[in-house]
């Protein structure tokens, strides 16, 4: 990849990590569009800029995620549960985590993960059928109230959601913020858990890739150069500059106008994508 096409698709990451739309989709569909070739380095190179993104989430939030419970443990509590009311934040995000250790793992192993990274018709498929849902996923959940408490059964239910993202075009976005609102969960407060809920999860994923870089066989060994070690640290950076500016206006927009906009906006990409696609022309530009 050149720097021009790295911080394309940087930028796209940033855009859309935190937008109900599909960030792996989105990066797929620019990958194609810009001709870049599916190496093991460059799906790698996906995930890993998404952990960039991730980053933001930890600046923005950072008096929130790292801040323990100072409130007094419940009367009667045994040594172990007043332990996890101190540490409640962090033990919510490991129970929530726990489904996407165990599938994912499954997925990645089996190769599905790998399968469905080389597929632009997946993507465009699920966008359309995503945003379809997302025009009526308004009405078919109560707004959600504050007072609502993020229990362990809530926390692992929305992990399982969040399993749903594994196939690319879903977005990972969308799955949480709907298992957080299934929940009772406002749509802020399930927006906020969903972006908490990505830095585990992404910096697993990051870590199993980059582990599979380091352990890959000797046709795809020499991946490790200094281009591609610049590439991976300006995705990183360009993705976590404007993934801060894009969370912030997200959070506020979804909390007043809901998912509609968004859900029209995957019907009408998706359907461009397999009209595109079904009639013989390819997503590769020509040089």
């Amino acid at each position: 990849m050149t720097a021009i096409e790295t911080i394309i698709i940087a930028i796209v990451e940033g855009l859309t990590e935190f937008l109900p739309v599909s960030s792996t989709g989105h990066m797929i569909i620019t990958q194609n569009l810009l001709g870049v070739e599916s190496t093991p380095f460059v799906k790698a190179f996906t995930i890993i800029i998404q952990f960039g993104a991730i980053l933001s989430v930890v600046c923005l939030y950072w008096k929130r995620f790292f801040c323990l419970d100072r409130t007094p443990a419940p009367a009667g509590s045994t040594p172990l549960q007043a332990f996890l009311h101190k540490w409640d934040f962090y033990w919510k995000l490991l129970v929530a985590f726990i489904p996407a250790i165990i599938i994912g793992l499954i997925a990645k192993i089996s190769g599905l993960i790998d399968r469905f990274l080389e597929s632009v018709e997946v993507v465009a498929v699920m966008l359309v059928a995503g945003g379809i849902f997302m025009l009526f996923c308004d009405r078919l959940f109560s707004k959600g109230s504050e007072q609502t408490p993020l229990t362990e059964q809530r926390a692992f239910r929305i992990g399982l959601f969040q399993c749903i993202a594994m196939i690319p075009g879903v977005s990972r976005s969308m799955a949480t913020i709907v298992g957080g609102m299934s929940q009772k969960l406002t749509r802020r407060a399930a927006a906020e858990f969903s972006f908490f809920l990505a830095v585990p999860t992404m910096a697993a994923a990051t870590a199993l890739d980059v582990l599979q870089l380091f352990f890959a066989d000797e046709a795809d060994a020499g991946w490790a150069t200094g281009d591609n070690l610049l590439m991976l640290a300006l995705g990183c950076v360009v993705a976590f500059v404007v993934s801060l500016v894009a969370m912030k206006w997200f959070v506020g927009f979804l909390a007043k106008y809901g998912f509609r906009a968004f859900g029209i906006y995957r019907i009408i990409v998706g359907l461009v994508i397999l009209g595109l696609l079904w009639s013989g022309h390819s997503l590769v530009m020509v040089d």
